[in-house]
């Protein structure tokens, strides 16, 4: 059985640093892919969408790639992505990205990546394409929830445009061993051609995917350097050619694959993360888009609480298609609204509060910090499990993150202040696990761009826990807001972006209270030093 090895690192791994490879690097991979028996090298994607900065590999232009010496036996492959083709005259869209036809350009293989409802009509551009020259593939995106009737309906129609080869893909990364040759089972009722598999590593099992393939007859394989890709990665082209070599007795000359994931692919991923780790383990087991993953671990706004939110929403609400909108809501809806029990007037009113924030502030200037509440009695509120004063000085403390309070739970229950919740929206196991600790119901709901303070419960446009302490004290009618411990982060950190915006929309609000930071911040609020007062 001949197997046709693809390698799509700079397509697929162009998800993470925008297809934006160097040239030099591109040859280098080249002539490492050709020492190693890659078949096909995809390039890239090819594209007429140009919407923010690219790199060359983003849109794999003949002029471009006719730079490159292409060694000897290594065919060249792009994709198109179906979603360009669909709603229009699909001939004009091909004509547009492939001026010349293959014995005039770099590309001999194109591949189409399709979702479900896509497919039936982007089938048809493989009779444009050949005519043209070119080999065709396609690839079946998200079909490890779909029936064997749909399966075996979806390789009937591709049967009657008998494409070169039909993909299909493990797109959310929750596929095992014994369901990929299920699947493979149900295309082979319906489709007699060259079929090829494309693993993600989510859950760990895409090299064992990949070879489980093999054993059931598959003949196109992917793989990328180092599993770069989109998410987790993908199985590993190194890990690939190693198990095919002891498989098969060829030798290949490992040499150059592995002088290049040394000078420049590891270091690549030691700065973008790519690789399966717990929450690609999560998305990949609830049938989760990675991109959800990819996102919020590229976003130092994501801690490990809002990580764990987003995935448990999307399991119960749907993460199959990707869209950043989508993940706002995820990262801040809550279970439910909650209009709470508890008044902060009764502790709140006409009295200044100090915030303390988990800033290096609180801890730096601790001593003068001490010394003023000592003096003036403010009432002390500490966001979540904040400790760097002395304890006794803590009046009460504040949180609403669900999955933040399960994860601090035990220290909540240790700590001696009453603890400031909106005890509606928590789940039964926090409840539980707090059943002992002296909760005040102040009730929350998220809602996009609104403010709105009532006697026991608020509306806030963003689940923060900083969001909350001012309702808390704006509710509570209290006095002013003094802030310690609210550093910032670097000016172009979202943490700091975020953190503008929440702060300026609640300033424009007309019961909002005076606020002023105490500690040096990089937010716009008014400053003065607590060793001035």
């Amino acid at each position: 059985m001949h197997v046709v090895k693809l390698d799509c690192t700079l397509r697929d791994g162009g998800y993470y640093n925008s297809w934006n490879f160097s040239a030099d690097l591109a040859q280098r991979y080249l002539d490492a892919m050709s020492e190693v028996g890659v078949s096909v090298v995809e390039i890239g994607l090819r594209s007429l969408e140009n919407d923010g900065f690219k790199g060359a590999f983003a849109f794999s232009h003949d002029e471009y790639l006719q730079n490159l010496n292409v060694p000897s036996g290594l065919d060249i492959g792009v994709m198109v992505n179906a979603s360009e083709l669909v709603g229009g005259d699909i001939n004009d869209r091909l004509k547009a990205l492939f001026p010349r036809p293959s014995g005039q350009s770099p590309v001999s293989l194109v591949r189409i990546a399709c979702h479900v409802h896509e497919f039936s009509e982007a089938l048809s551009a493989t009779s444009w394409l050949k005519e043209q020259g070119y080999r065709v593939g396609f690839n079946l995106m998200q079909v490890a929830d779909r029936s064997e009737t749909e399966i075996v309906e979806l390789a009937r129609e591709a049967q009657q445009w008998n494409p070169d080869v039909l993909y299909f893909a493990d797109s959310m990364g929750g596929m095992t061993p014994d369901q990929t040759a299920t699947i493979i089972g149900w295309i082979r009722q319906g489709w007699q051609g060259a079929l090829g598999i494309h693993t993600h590593d989510n859950l760990g099992l895409a090299l064992q995917n990949t070879l489980t393939a093999l054993d059931k007859g598959v003949t196109w394989i992917d793989s990328t350097v180092t599993g770069m890709g989109r998410g987790p990665g993908n199985a590993r082209t190194e890990e690939v050619v190693i198990e095919l070599m002891d498989k098969t007795e060829h030798r290949v000359n490992l040499i150059p694959l592995m002088s290049l994931i040394r000078t420049d692919f590891k270091p690549m991923q030691q700065h973008f993360g790519w690789g399966t780790n717990p929450y690609y383990f999560l998305a990949g087991k609830y049938g989760i888009h990675p991109s959800f993953v990819q996102e919020m671990l590229a976003d130092s706004r994501y801690v490990e609480a809002d990580l764990l939110a987003v995935i448990e929403h999307l399991r119960r609400e749907g993460g199959k298609k990707f869209s950043r909108d989508a993940l706002h809501s995820a990262r801040h809806r809550l279970r439910s609204e909650s209009k709470g029990a508890w008044a902060p007037a009764e502790m709140l009113k006409g009295r200044d509060i100090l915030l303390l924030g988990s800033g290096p502030g609180v801890r730096e200037h601790r001593e003068a910090l001490e010394q003023y509440i000592r003096k003036n009695a403010p009432v002390v509120m500490a966001l979540n499990t904040q400790t760097s004063i002395d304890s006794s000085l803590i009046d009460v403390r504040v949180a609403c993150h669900p999955v933040r309070l399960l994860a601090d739970c035990a220290e909540h229950s240790s700590l001696p202040q009453p603890l400031i919740t909106p005890v509606g929206v928590l789940p039964e196991d926090v409840r539980s696990r707090l059943s002992k600790k002296k909760l005040l119901d102040f009730g929350m709901q998220v809602e996009h761009g609104r403010f709105e303070f009532d006697d026991t419960h608020c509306v806030l446009p963003v689940s923060l826990v900083i969001a909350y302490a001012l309702a808390v004290a704006t509710s509570g009618q209290a006095e002013r807001v003094m802030m310690a411990g609210f550093d910032g982060f670097g000016a172009d950190d979202p943490r700091t972006v975020e953190m503008h915006a929440l702060l300026a929309g609640y300033q424009q609000h007309s019961a909002a209270l005076p606020l002023l930071a105490v500690t040096p911040t990089r937010y716009s609020v008014p400053v003065q030093s607590i060793y001035g007062m």
